[in-house]
């Protein structure tokens, strides 16, 4: 490990040789462009319906566990 440490030093000490003045920091180094359609509001399940499938609907709404139950 110590040769592992010694070589990633030797190359960090290298990239601070480096002339980096007037280069732009970049995330990418290509452009990204988003490629997600645009978020618009849609109509969604009808409550009842998406319900059904619930093991265990409590007043119109998904139960689920409480944390300190599963404890």
């Amino acid at each position: 490990m110590q040769g592992d440490m010694s070589s990633i030093l030797v190359h960090v000490d290298r990239l601070s040789q480096i002339d980096i003045d007037g280069v732009e920091p970049t995330s990418h180094v290509v452009p990204l462009e988003n490629v997600l359609r645009e978020d618009s509001p849609r109509p969604s399940l009808e409550r009842d319906v998406s319900l059904s499938q619930a093991p265990d609907p409590s007043e119109g709404a998904f139960r689920v566990p409480s944390p300190q139950a599963e404890a």
